[in-house]
């Protein structure tokens, strides 16, 4: 029943990734002085064992931790929230997504090439990434510069990454992979934590790596007591873990715990896939902010729930709205320009995006802040409180806009 369920929605994944080249982690020495170049680092517990120079690493599970620096060029002129993949190699600068450099590194050098980041950037702010499942590496690389380019997050990204065959019926293999690589994420949390050139770390993850993310945490909560202070705030996008897992996950981690900023979607084609596979339990990402059975949830301490049901993206399977989102992925850029910890302000939740949101785009960020907040001012008493002030600041434009995304808005 599994493999039938996976393979219905294999049909609809198999379109988005037609006509995609293999290989693109081949470098070319071909830039166009306006693309922005990104350089992430990898840390994964992945096999590269007779992996072509083009794809680094596979599905397979590492013997060890590997390390890696790829420089990914990205075109000025683009669709924020896409990955523009190459349909040819090696890539027309000008509008796909191309390498222009790739290097294994050893531990020492990976450790060097991280200071050097830390040097330039403001705040010695880190972004570790977590992939999901069905997960190539190139793609995780990929993702996570179109991240931070759309984002402009002023952080160092960092990129785990474990070992997803990317195959559409490797589910139980990833999930297997998830726990086989908890212990590495947390040992990479802690090294990043006990380094003096670190100042704050954020923490994002998608679908299943959320899974990896939250035993990371766990375990290190076990052990230290705690979660370590500089890990500033969890981001859990689209999380595909069960409900009642998920609660006794935190219970374990403790209230000294980061704040957690949990994406769902009702609307989780790939998530309602995934809560049949396991038995029919609801998964953390899919939830229905309404139904009372999450009431905890909504109340508990040092976790807020942003819903993005409401929001369009182009994943037709709507599992990818954190990064296909453009005023999602401006929010998780502002948090981390602004360093503002959620849960510190007496304001709504909408209204904390409206303020993470303009920390990053100003006037059109403050429009599309609005745009967010309204749906969530159906639920948060706060924010439904202060959005009309809000939107008087900004005029007829962005009441229309509020009134589109589904807000009640009183007339003046």
């Amino acid at each position: 029943m599994r493999y039938v369920l996976l393979a219905a929605l294999g049909a609809s994944l198999l379109a988005g990734c037609g006509g995609r080249a293999t290989g693109v982690l081949l470098p070319t020495a071909i830039e166009p002085s306006d693309a922005k170049p990104i350089e992430i680092l990898a840390v994964t517990t992945r096999g590269d064992e007779g992996v072509p120079t083009g794809e680094m690493f596979d599905g397979s599970r590492g013997s060890h931790i590997s390390y890696a620096s790829i420089g990914i060029s990205i075109p000025a002129n683009r669709v924020a929230g896409e990955v523009q993949w190459p349909s040819t190699l090696p890539g027309d600068p000008k509008r796909d997504f191309v390498t222009v450099s790739a290097d294994k590194l050893a531990p020492q050098a990976a450790h060097a090439r991280m200071q050097q980041q830390l040097a330039k950037t403001k705040h010695r702010r880190v972004l570790v990434f977590v992939h999901g499942y069905n997960t190539r590496f190139e793609e995780s690389v990929y993702r996570l510069a179109q991240i931070v380019h759309d984002s402009d997050a002023p952080a160092v990204p960092i990129l785990f990454t474990w070992p997803s065959r990317g195959q559409l019926l490797g589910y139980t293999y990833d999930r297997e992979s998830a726990n086989f690589s908890r212990d590495a994420l947390e040992d990479l949390l802690r090294g990043l934590a006990r380094n003096p050139a670190v100042g704050e770390i954020t923490l994002l993850a998608h679908s299943m790596g959320n899974w990896v993310a939250l035993e990371a945490l766990r375990q290190m909560s076990i052990r230290s007591g705690r979660i370590d202070p500089k890990i500033k705030t969890v981001m859990m996008a689209a999380p595909d873990v069960d409900v009642d897992v998920f609660r006794r996950q935190v219970e374990a981690i403790g209230p000294k715990r980061p704040p957690f900023v949990i994406f769902v979607s009702r609307d989780d084609r790939a998530l309602a896939l995934s809560t049949r596979i396991w038995g029919n339990n609801p998964r953390l990402g899919a939830i229905d902010l309404k139904d009372p059975r999450y009431s905890s949830l909504l109340t508990a301490k040092g976790l807020q729930i942003v819903d993005l049901t409401e929001l369009k993206s182009g994943d037709r399977l709507n599992h990818g709205k954190f990064a296909e989102n453009p005023e999602i992925v401006r929010l998780i850029g502002g948090r981390l320009a602004a360093g503002q910890i959620l849960h510190e302000t007496n304001s709504g939740l909408g209204d904390r995006i409206g303020l993470i949101t303009t920390g990053a785009a100003a006037a059109v960020g403050r429009a599309a802040a609005v745009t967010l907040s309204a749906p969530i001012a159906l639920i948060d008493p706060q924010t439904r409180r202060n959005l009309p002030n809000q939107i008087d600041e900004l005029g007829e434009d962005a009441r229309q806009a509020a009134r589109n995304a589904g807000a009640v808005i009183p007339a003046r």
